[in-house]
């Protein structure tokens, strides 16, 4: 069932976005195997927490920094390299097997990390939550960015790109049938209101959120 859907979620194509699962990023892409290895990754993740994880954590897009490369929604390549050990961060909680890169060695020697991602990551190691208790996932699947910065850039979805993602998240809500939807900030709350979806919201812990994050996901993670 996952590979379907990551199959499915591999087709989409729109401009100035990137798909980490359909597209290959031919300036920053190690090489040519980077979307079969970030479908693979993907499906490993999602096979292990579909019937399992009860809640679906959402946040808005895919970032240039977390799962363009990894493949991964808010989980960085270099957590899937060993490269975040010292902070308790192993890549068996993301999915058991051989991780392997995509992004090229020359461009960030030990793989892209991101804020977000560690923060998010961070919390299931220091709270005890079980990592497959929870699929993270983003209310516009793929990777927006500015076509005059480059792929190594992020943007906010338009309107039109975020139709297409709520098709997905219906499909993603159908597939795990959560118990509880969390929303990563007033944005993914705002879609999923628009979408007529019951969520909680929590802080998004970039800009100083960190703490207030932890708490309120502590919160819903053990209230049952």
């Amino acid at each position: 069932m996952p590979e379907e859907f990551v199959e499915k979620l591999a087709g989409y194509r729109s401009p100035d976005v990137f798909n980490p699962w359909g597209e290959s990023d031919p300036e920053h892409d190690l090489d040519t195997q980077g979307p079969r290895i970030r479908r693979r990754q993907l499906s490993a993740y999602l096979q292990e927490r579909i019937g399992r994880a009860k809640v679906l954590l959402l946040a808005e897009a895919i970032g240039y920094q977390g799962g363009h490369f990894s493949g991964i929604p808010m989980t960085s390549e270099r957590l899937l390299l060993g490269g975040l050990q010292h902070k308790g961060l192993v890549a068996a909680d993301v999915f058991q097997g051989q991780p392997q890169r995509t992004s090229s060695p020359a461009i960030k020697p030990e793989g892209f990390t991101e804020p977000t991602a560690t923060i998010v990551w961070g919390f299931f190691q220091e709270s005890g939550v079980d990592p497959r208790s929870v699929i993270l996932w983003n209310a516009f699947p793929w990777h927006p960015y500015h076509s005059a910065r480059g792929m190594l850039s992020n943007r906010t979805p338009t309107d039109e790109e975020l139709a297409a993602g709520h098709q997905v998240l219906r499909q993603m809500l159908a597939l795990g049938r959560f118990e509880k939807v969390v929303a990563v900030g007033k944005k993914s709350a705002a879609q999923l209101e628009q979408l007529g979806i019951a969520a909680l919201e929590v802080r998004h812990p970039a800009n100083g959120g960190a703490g207030k994050f932890r708490n309120q996901m502590r919160k819903i993670v053990t209230s049952g």
